[in-house]
């Protein structure tokens, strides 16, 4: 089965914000690693996209931003993502954040009821992925 996921390390971020309670990280450059079944090699991809909490309630402050992430947890029911957001993403229920961001301290931590995740136009290629 071929799976991608959002590699948060190093992930480029333009935008953070909060509006009636939507939480908005909005990704300039989100570094999508992609896993072809029956396949050794993985390659790396990069495309723009949000990731929206809705019903957010903030426990930090909002970083600085443009910033680049490093790393975190993203959270929807029992499952915690660490260093990693699933492709696609979309669930309702108990959703969470804790995201760390480059040269700057403390994170970005929210709950809310629902995360999804909507990424615009297409991957681009970047490199094959030899280990």
């Amino acid at each position: 089965m071929d799976s991608s996921t959002i590699e948060l390390p190093g992930s480029e971020i333009e935008s953070i914000t909060l509006d009636d309670n939507r939480l908005k990280v909005r990704f300039s450059r989100a570094i999508i690693i992609k896993t072809m079944s029956d396949s050794e090699e993985r390659t790396r991809w990069w495309q723009a996209g949000e990731l929206i909490f809705d019903d957010a309630e903030l426990e930090s402050e909002l970083p600085n931003c443009p910033c680049v992430s490093d790393g975190g947890d993203v959270g929807e029911n029992v499952y915690t993502y660490r260093d990693m957001i699933p492709l696609p993403l979309e669930s309702r229920g108990r959703a969470h954040c804790d995201l760390k961001f480059r040269d700057q301290a403390g994170s970005l931590r929210a709950t809310a009821s629902a995360v999804k995740l909507v990424m615009d136009d297409r991957p681009r290629y970047i490199e094959h992925i030899r280990e």
